[in-house]
């Protein structure tokens, strides 16, 4: 990965008063900030200047934030995508997760929270060959090439559709899944959120040393779950990811 110094970061925004404050934190972070008030400015931006990330509104003069996203994802593009809106509502965060935006924070939002997010959302988006696809965190190793899984160095065993949800989330550690996205990963796009619950129910019993408070896999109220992850994923789990996108 390139140094923080070094890593292009475009702010779509049409208000210039947030773009300065976005840009002025920012570039002090050591970013080399671009900067595009409309989404057609920011898809040439991003087709001219090649960004490692996007901190996107969805609130665009000329066309909904979330068509950009549609647009860069059909399109290939491995930038990562962070959601700065003033839409406080699930179905919004729903909606945009779903279209593949890496993340989504609401205004007002702490500028540590906003960098922190962005380091995540990089890290999700680095593309390099590892060895063995090995998954830790806390008392948590998942090992996805033995199918493997350990908790407080014992062993835990699965069924297949627990498996299949962990390493999911194994594969997108940090990042937020909606419920519709692991149905339809996991089941297909025809059974009920419910099933869904009650397997990460299961998994829990298994991992959490307190199921009813637990460290690994979180709740996003409303949204879906996300996969708790140490500071540095391995790049080993990073490209087996990538490699799936």
């Amino acid at each position: 990965m390139t140094s923080r110094g070094s890593i292009p970061l475009l702010i779509v925004d049409d208000e210039p008063p947030i773009r300065r404050f976005l840009r002025t934190s920012l570039a002090a972070q050591g970013y080399r900030i671009l900067e595009a008030g409309s989404a057609r400015a920011a898809l040439d931006v991003i087709a001219c200047e090649a960004p490692e990330v996007v901190l996107l509104d969805l609130g665009l003069p000329d066309q909904d934030g979330l068509e950009v996203i549609r647009q860069l994802r059909a399109a290939g593009a491995k930038v990562a995508v962070i959601v700065l809106s003033s839409r406080g509502d699930e179905a919004g965060k729903v909606e945009a997760l779903d279209l593949g935006a890496d993340d989504y924070v609401t205004k007002p939002f702490g500028m540590a929270e906003l960098v922190a997010r962005i380091r995540t959302a990089l890290r999700h988006r680095v593309q390099r060959q590892g060895a063995e696809p090995l998954f830790t965190h806390g008392d948590l190793s998942v090992d996805l090439t033995r199918r493997r899984v350990t908790v407080r160095g014992a062993e835990v065993k699965l069924s297949n559709k627990e498996w299949d949800i962990l390493r999911l989330l194994v594969l997108h550690a940090g990042q937020v899944l909606t419920h519709r996205v692991i149905m339809q990963e996991v089941w297909g796009p025809k059974v009920d959120v419910q099933y869904l619950r009650i397997y990460v129910r299961q998994l829990r019993q298994k991992l959490e040393e307190k199921p009813d408070q637990p460290r690994h896999i979180l709740t996003e109220t409303g949204v879906g779950y996300r996969l708790q992850a140490d500071a540095e994923m391995p790049e080993n789990v990073r490209a087996l990811r990538t490699e799936g996108e």
